[in-house]
Order: C-alpha cells, then structure tokens, then sequence
C-alpha cells in the first residue's frame, strides 16, 4: 500500500506542475526552452525517503535473517554444481551487476540478458527485465534452479545444507524454530536483497539543499534530464524508475514481457531499470547492447527502432547538442557514490 500511495503521490505532483492536462513530453519541451525548472518541486519528486525505502524494525529476527540471507546469497551450494552463487553474477563491487553484455551461465555460456542491479528493490513490485515475477521470493527461484544458471534443485540444497551444523543454528534463530525449508531459504535470501540500498551520492546532497554539491554541468544535466530530454517521464522518484514496462525500441529480438503470461501481446517491452549507480553497471539495456552513457543518450536521440510499439513516452524528434550529452552524461555520473 505504501509503494502505490507513493507512486501515486509522485505521479500528481509530476501532474500538478506539468499543468494537468500537459504531458510529460510536452512539458519537457517547455522546460528546455524556459530552462528554468522548478528546483523545489523536483527536489520533492526525487527525495530519498528514510531509511532507503526499508522498513526500518527492531525486530532481531530481522536482522538475523538478513544476516542468513547474505551468507546464503553467497553460498556455491546453493548451485548443483555447488560452484556458483547469487553473488557469482551480482558482485557488490560492480552495484550487484557483473560487468558483461549478458550474463555467465553454466559452461561460459551467455544468457540472453544482461544482469541488472538489485540494488532498492524493497519497493518494487516488479522483477526481471520481463517483470515475469511479482515478488523476490518468486525471482530468487528462477536463477537459483534455472538448468543454464545456478541448476540447483531445492531438495538438494536443503540436504547439503542440512549438514551444516553453523547454519542448521542460523535458521533456528532466523525463524525461531529448527528446519530448513525452500520457502525458509527464499525469504532469508529476499530479506537480504530487501535490505541492499545503494549509496548516499553527491545528487542526494543538491536534492537535501546543498547548491555546491552538483557542477554547473551538472546542473544543466539535470535540467536537460526534467525537460529537454525528457527521461524523467519513466525514470522518476528517487530510484529513478517508474517500474513499468516500455518498449524503447532496442533491436533485439527477445520478446520481452510479450512472452510473459498475462503480458502485452507483440510488444517488446522490459521494466525501466533505475539510474542509481548507474557509472559501475554498464553496459547498458537488457541485452547489454550499449557501452556507454553516451551510447544510450544517442539511442534516445535517433538510434531506436521507430515501431508501432514503441512507448508513448518515448521523444520521437530528440536533438541533443555535443554540449548536452555532456551536460546529461556529467548529471547521470552524479547519481554514482564515489563520482
């Protein structure tokens, strides 16, 4: 209920400025020519709630269950081969992605996408490029028993790691009672990814009022990004995601959530990915098909496949300067700890 109001709210105020019945991409175009974008209400729209969107609790279990659920995420038993974890294709170091075009499977073999971060997913209600899984717990079963990825059968599991005397007493704690279970596993392994938020960043400092937090580039970036270029109609909130599904015209011939049940029949379309830490996950989109910041700013510019399909939200007639790119790449970097 939280996560909708909060949508909700956001979607108004986003409303409420751009005139009610002005859309976003009308208002973007506004904006550009203005470029004078009102700071205080964007400040609100993109503010980090407390506590990065968790629920904060006193509650040991907890605590102790996301404890269990990190040690399990890098587990290699959970694996049939016992040779590859959750970790395996999401390393923390690279914002829990792996820095390839598509993931690893079993033997070297690709898959068809690219790993996306997992970073701030306590809020969603959406999961995989497809949005094939509604919650974590159902996602985690995917890769962990997925014949090309970790191939592990949760009976096997629960007998390896029945035998670990440690984590027999981990699970008793985490639960209050003895025995290991697939459901115990998946809700310790969700806890933890629940609780992975990404890092306070030089953007959060400008939104909480610090002017001299963002450069002038920077600045314009971000400027560029409300109103000219209009990303902020699907990359909004402080997780710089609207959640949902669009087809931004990437050649590919992966069907997308078209191919899901209960999906949007020929339309290729994948869950816009947040922005957060976005400087340590490329390559970028769903096959992992961009390189750079500057590749994907050029997709949107005129490298997209113009199809019958193709989002609403989508500006068909984008013309960024060489000066522009860089502004929009500089503020993108913003959204990165340690940029």
């Amino acid at each position: 209920m939280a996560t909708w109001l909060t949508s909700l709210k956001t979607a108004l105020l986003i409303l409420t400025v751009l005139g009610g019945t002005q859309t976003p991409l009308a208002h973007a175009a506004d904006a550009a020519q203005s470029n004078t974008p009102n700071h205080t209400f964007w400040r609100s729209v993109f503010e980090r709630p407390a506590e990065g969107g968790t629920s904060r609790t006193d509650d040991d279990r907890v605590a102790l269950k996301t404890k269990l659920g990190q040690q399990l995420f890098n587990d290699p038993r959970l694996s049939g081969g016992a040779d590859m974890s959750c970790a395996t294709c999401h390393d923390p170091a690279l914002a829990f992605t792996d820095g390839l075009a598509k993931a690893r499977g079993r033997g070297g073999s690709r898959l068809r996408r690219n790993t996306p971060s997992i970073y701030n997913l306590a809020s969603s209600s959406r999961f995989n490029w497809d949005a094939s899984a509604n919650s974590l717990e159902s996602q985690a079963i995917g890769p962990i028993t997925h014949p090309n990825e970790m191939n592990g059968s949760f009976e096997s599991i629960i007998a390896r790691l029945g035998k670990d005397t440690g984590l027999r007493k981990s699970f008793n704690g985490a639960f209050g009672s003895p025995g290991l279970s697939k459901e115990r596993i998946l809700e310790a392994v969700s806890t933890y990814v629940r609780s992975l938020v990404s890092p306070q960043t030089r953007f959060d400092a400008w939104v909480s009022g610090d002017e001299t937090a963002l450069s002038a580039a920077e600045k314009r970036g971000f400027t560029l990004f409300v109103g000219k270029a209009g990303c902020v109609s699907c990359h909004s909130g402080w997780r710089f995601t609207d959640d949902s599904l669009h087809d931004i015209g990437v050649k590919s011939d992966d069907p997308g959530n078209s191919a899901v049940s209960g999906g949007h029949p020929k339309i290729p379309s994948f869950k816009t990915p947040g922005l957060r830490e976005l400087s340590k996950t490329a390559p970028y989109m769903h096959n992992g098909s961009i390189a750079t910041l500057e590749g994907v700013i050029e997709h949107y510019s005129d490298g997209f496949i113009d199809r019958p399909s193709l989002s609403s939200n989508m500006r068909r007639d984008l013309e960024l300067t060489p000066q522009e790119t860089s502004d929009l790449v500089d503020f993108l970097l913003s959204l990165s700890s340690g940029e």
